[in-house]
């Protein structure tokens, strides 16, 4: 008895590490998307439920670059970010058209329809199958606990640690950064100030679709990818943005990691025909009594009262 009670706490606790380091490299990529929408809605008050799409541009330009023509990462990667900006500056200057007067539900219209042309336009470029690519640090895992993680797991994650202390830093330091959080306050007076409004909306875009390219490059090789898969990457970013606070950027960053501790450990501990359920109704829950999210009230506006960004 003392054995089977030995070996089923073995399994218990091996069963959590595992569930912990898929929440973590899934959770990366989540909070990678919701930075990328928290930075647009910030800049403009609207939702891109476009943002998926960039991470699948990310990994569908490295499955023909580095995958396929067997490209050096330092050329595959700078071309397929470059790849997703130029399409997130097009999506832009095109859909949203900062400076004009548009409903709400105008917005999310267009953003379906921009999420289903890119999707549609990618489909016919590659094709809906499943791809992937060779990780970058070989396929050898690495034992803890009993538990296994994938060297790309660390790539994802330490990617993901680089890009939010990066951010941080440019909000804090950098005069475009100023910028932008002078926007998100308060785009009149900024414009007053002798701050072109437009172009910092232009730069939130360009950033968001970076971030989205980001995601789909270190996780293509782990989880794979199809043209298809944009808008449920979006619909997550989106739950992660708001669960965190929708405008928090350090929000995002825990909403992801908070959406993705739920599904990993429902799909651990749950049946499969509940964990999404479950997971749902949790955040809806939280919603329902925090509509700000788990980062307390926050400005609609956005940016300025994010802790790691005041002066």
């Amino acid at each position: 008895m003392e054995g089977s009670e030995v070996t089923g706490g073995s399994i218990m606790l091996t069963q959590v590490v595992q569930a912990v380091f898929t929440a973590l490299s899934v959770g990366s990529m989540y909070a990678l998307i919701a930075m990328g929408i928290t930075l647009v809605y910030s800049a403009t008050g609207i939702i891109n439920f476009a943002q998926g799409e960039f991470v699948m541009l990310g990994g569908m330009v490295m499955v023909t670059l580095y995958g396929e023509m067997h490209w050096p990462l330092c050329l595959a990667v700078p071309i397929a970010i470059v790849a997703a900006v130029v399409v997130g500056m097009g999506l832009m200057k095109v859909a949203y058209r900062p400076g004009k007067s548009t409903s709400l539900i105008s917005v999310f219209i267009i953003a379906l329809g921009a999420s289903l042309f890119i999707s549609g336009s990618a489909g016919n470029v590659w094709d809906h199958s499943i791809h992937r690519y060779p990780p970058f640090s070989g396929e050898v895992p690495i034992q803890l606990l009993h538990a296994t993680i994938m060297p790309q797991s660390l790539w994802i994650i330490g990617v993901t640690a680089a890009l939010v202390l990066l951010l941080a830093l440019y909000f804090r330091f950098t005069m475009l950064g100023k910028a932008m959080r002078a926007c998100a306050i308060d785009r009149t007076a900024a414009s007053l100030m002798g701050i072109k409004a437009k172009r910092m909306v232009l730069l939130s875009f360009m950033m968001s679709s970076g971030l989205g390219a980001v995601a789909g490059i270190v996780i293509t090789p782990l989880l794979m990818t199809n043209t298809d898969v944009g808008m449920q990457l979006a619909l997550k970013g989106f739950c992660a943005a708001m669960l965190g606070g929708m405008g928090s950027v350090v929000g995002g960053v825990l909403g992801g990691f908070v959406f993705s501790f739920l599904e990993s450990f429902s799909a651990t501990f749950i049946p499969g025909a509940l964990k999404d359920v479950i997971t749902f109704i949790v955040i809806i829950g939280v919603l329902l009594f925090m509509p700000s999210g788990l980062m307390g009230e926050r400005n609609t506006e956005g940016l300025e009262e994010e802790e790691v960004f005041k002066e």
